[in-house]
């Protein structure tokens, strides 16, 4: 386990992913830059679609996801505005469905071309962490083969490392093969490189292992309550216990809502019920969720992780069906939140 250093809230820096704000096409970036900015919160992630909006907005055409021309132009743009708001960008987010494709496959030569189009312009917006999301393609099309997933998160980390960058390997809850924290350590652990690590999230680890959106009682069916108290807090001591803090990048930060009625057990627009509960049904801590995030919090700052504690958050109200609400104050509340989510996990209390 880490060294137990002593923990004050200056320690923690907190970012804010920029695509976790915002209720509709009046919220441009700018002005959601501002409200993260006003709120205190020290650096974003950077979310590719932002850029893409963004971009069509000051281009005033789509920009194709692979023109990395008018891509990095546009994030020069936005490197300008974080640093007018006081921000830095501290990742490019979510790079999905990289792992695992067949070796001579299109989507394989896609994905290391988009890869190396994102290093360009994480160049130039200034950030050294790429979040690769643990794959959730159907595994009919991609191996899930521990040894092919290993490898070609180690080639992607070679990459990365000429230019002194990072990959922060996410656990998806929904993912076809890592959807827990365990299972992303492990295969971190086995790439084997001082620049990839993980990119933790209160979320996703609650969502594999505590809850579910569509069992009634919103929690993993056929595990009786108490049963399910004493196996996240085995996992949890666990994760305290055997992940090294330097080996952590960040920790992503949200709860969820218990979704009332539950969600169809089935694939919706390409999405399982896991990926729909993440994409609207994601609240700040302390409003409204019901996940053991505080848990979660304290075993990551038990490793003696000090470093980036991000907002990121998709909330459409408990039905998932949009939320209305004024961006300075929603920002303001988000940073309260985070700095009592962090008072109540100080393992020194």
């Amino acid at each position: 386990m880490g060294s137990m250093k002593p923990l004050s809230l200056q320690q923690i820096p907190f970012s804010y992913a920029s695509c976790s704000i915002g209720c509709g096409p009046s919220d441009t970036l700018p002005r959601r830059l501002e409200a993260i900015g006003r709120a205190g919160f020290k650096a974003i992630e950077l979310s590719f679609p932002d850029i893409l909006d963004y971009g069509e907005h000051l281009l005033g055409h789509p920009i194709q996801p692979n023109d990395y021309n008018e891509l990095t132009s546009v994030a020069r743009e936005i490197r300008t505005l974080c640093k007018a708001n006081g921000l830095s960008v501290m990742m490019l987010q979510p790079f999905a469905n990289f792992e695992g494709w067949p070796k001579d496959s299109p989507e394989r030569k896609d994905v290391f071309e988009r890869a190396a189009g994102w290093i360009e312009i994480m160049k130039v917006v200034g950030t050294d962490i790429l979040q690769v999301g643990a794959t959730d393609t159907p595994a009919d099309k991609i191996s899930i083969d521990r040894s092919t997933i290993v490898s070609d998160l180690r080639e992607l980390g070679e990459m990365l490392a000429k230019h002194k960058f990072r990959l922060a390997y996410e656990n998806w809850c929904w993912s076809t093969h890592a959807p827990g924290w365990k299972e992303v350590w492990e295969i971190v652990r086995e790439v084997n490189l001082p620049n990839v690590g993980l990119c933790l999230d209160t979320f996703q680890t609650a969502g594999s292992e505590w809850g579910d959106p569509t069992s009634p009682t919103g929690l993993i069916r056929n595990v009786p309550e108490n049963e399910l108290k004493k196996k996240f807090a085995a996992s949890m001591k666990e994760l305290a216990l055997t992940i090294p803090a330097d080996k952590i990048y960040l920790l992503q930060i949200s709860d969820a809502y218990k979704v009332s009625p539950p969600l169809e057990d089935k694939v919706v627009d390409g999405l399982r019920p896991q990926g729909r509960w993440s994409h609207d049904y994601r609240p700040m801590p302390y409003d409204g969720g019901y996940l053991p995030i505080e848990d979660i919090a304290r075993a990551v700052l038990q490793t003696g992780f000090r470093g980036w504690f991000s907002m990121e958050i998709f909330d459409a109200g408990p039905q998932g069906k949009g939320k209305k609400y004024e961006m300075e104050p929603f920002a303001k509340k988000a940073m309260e939140n985070m700095q009592k989510l962090l008072k109540n996990c100080d393992p020194s209390r």
